[in-house]
């Protein structure tokens, strides 16, 4: 970013072309919509469950009408491919529907049978007003997850969305008009972050959301720490795929085609591939055979110019400290954002590739002797968020996957996805669950309510 262009601005990846830009709010915006939020919120938590389950489902239907539209918004502000950007939005609008479908069963009362006297219930209440941080990767789909249970339940939303897709911010809030919800209870902020810092310290919200780097989410908590927030983390990740035994090519297409989903940019992509001593060759060899066969037209653009140089330097720091780039690796010129995606082995603790997370296009394999060896590195990272086993003995591989210090642990898949499959880790990809039973859970007060005989 140029020091004149302001924060919230659309750069289009494949070109470094600065296309519209938008001003950060006013401190008195912020103040006015933190106001007009928590007066929402109090008719919106009044409004019976059936309202706005039916607003949510109005959310969803204009997500599926407008797949293609917000797609191509997507691949204009990050760079992501037509096709994934629309599966996206539509799984997007799944996430709506399913808490439209399921919120009368998630939100009913929970009976204590053991209290005598009377009857005592745990119900399930809104809190009030909640700010959403939200990373620039998935624009849609990481709003859905956060806001989706909360409007659900009663809860209001600002939403301070990445400043490098501020036309999706706007796509969406638009939407949300569009379907129902009201004047107040989803409002997008162009904000900063000592704005969000003021949102977090306001009385009046009582929780925030971050999706996004370790350092933002680190920095974030320790803001609502001192004010006495309620946090939902959802960091970095640098996810494990062994593979124990098996058709060694047949499992290196499954690892190549989840690694390169989204240009590599997932959190919960597979960024340490770790191969059982027999079958490493032939897996690596496949790997750098789908590599090589990419066309200009498989490969995409990073989200920025800054993210493919950053990833450029973890690779060049591995290979000039002895790794082998088998394949690919190549940065454009500025101020595009193209890097071929990559094969990366003999990467050793001295690399920063072995600690940092790589958020991009790169297979890094490790070769492993035994499982002893393959959980124990699995377990060296300071990430756990999602982690996964292949064998063709499924007993096996579930006895390994028990031994795995992550959030989400998958046998024989690379993952397991669903509006109805939690997501969150452990350690330093954070803590806190969204989507499913779990994802309407964080932001509520469970409120045991006892009346006597």
């Amino acid at each position: 970013m140029s020091p004149t262009q302001p924060p919230y601005a659309t750069v289009d990846p494949a070109t470094g072309k600065v296309l519209k830009t938008f001003d950060t709010a006013t401190d008195d915006q912020i103040a006015a919509a933190v106001a007009k939020a928590d007066d929402a919120y109090r008719s919106w938590r009044e409004q019976p469950l059936k309202d706005r389950v039916e607003v949510a489902r109005n959310v969803g239907e204009l997500f599926r009408k407008r797949a293609t539209d917000l797609g191509e918004l997507t691949r204009t502000e990050m760079g992501k491919k037509l096709d994934e950007g629309t599966g996206e939005v539509e799984f997007s609008a799944s996430i709506f529907e399913f808490y439209a479908d399921q919120a009368e069963a998630l939100l009913a009362d929970q009976r204590i049978p053991s209290f005598s006297g009377g009857t005592a219930v745990v119900q399930r209440r809104p809190v009030g007003v909640l700010l959403g941080v939200m990373p620039w990767n998935f624009p849609t789909y990481q709003v859905a997850r956060f806001a989706a249970p909360n409007l659900v339940l009663g809860n209001t939303i600002l939403l301070k969305h990445a400043e490098s897709v501020p036309q999706c911010a706007l796509a969406i809030a638009d939407l949300m008009r569009d379907a129902g919800v009201p004047e107040g209870v989803y409002t997008n902020l162009f904000a900063s972050f000592d704005q969000v810092e003021t949102i977090i310290n306001d009385p009046r919200v009582q929780g925030v959301s971050v999706t996004g780097s370790e350092r933002a989410g680190a920095t974030v908590a320790a803001t609502a720490g001192r004010a006495l927030k309620k946090c939902l983390l959802e960091l970095g990740g640098s996810d494990p795929f062994i593979v124990l035994d098996g058709d060694a090519r047949e499992l290196a297409r499954t690892a190549w085609e989840f690694r390169i989903y989204n240009m590599g940019q997932a959190c919960n992509s597979n960024k340490r591939m770790i191969v059982a001593d027999d079958l490493y060759e032939d897996f690596v060899a496949e790997l750098v055979t789908l590599a090589g066969g990419l066309t200009p037209e498989d490969i995409a653009p990073l989200s920025s110019r800054r993210a493919a140089e950053i990833l450029a330097a973890q690779v060049r720091d591995a290979v000039d400290k002895g790794a082998t780039l088998h394949v690919g690796g190549d940065l454009c010129e500025a101020p595009a954002a193209f890097y071929t995606p990559a094969v990366l082995t003999g990467i050793t603790p001295e690399m920063r590739a072995y600690t940092e997370e790589l958020f991009g296009p790169v297979a890094v394999v490790y070769r492993v002797r035994d499982e002893d060896e393959a959980v124990a590195l699995a377990n060296s990272s300071a990430y756990g968020l999602g982690a996964s086993v292949f064998s063709t003995d499924t007993a096996r591989a579930e006895n390994v996957a028990q031994r795995l210090e992550a959030g989400m642990v998958n046998v024989n898949t690379p993952a397991g996805e669903g509006p109805d499959i939690p997501f969150g880790g452990v350690k330093r990809s954070g803590f806190g669950r969204e989507l499913g039973a779990l994802g309407i859970d964080e932001f509520v007060n469970k409120q045991v309510y006892c009346v006597a005989d």
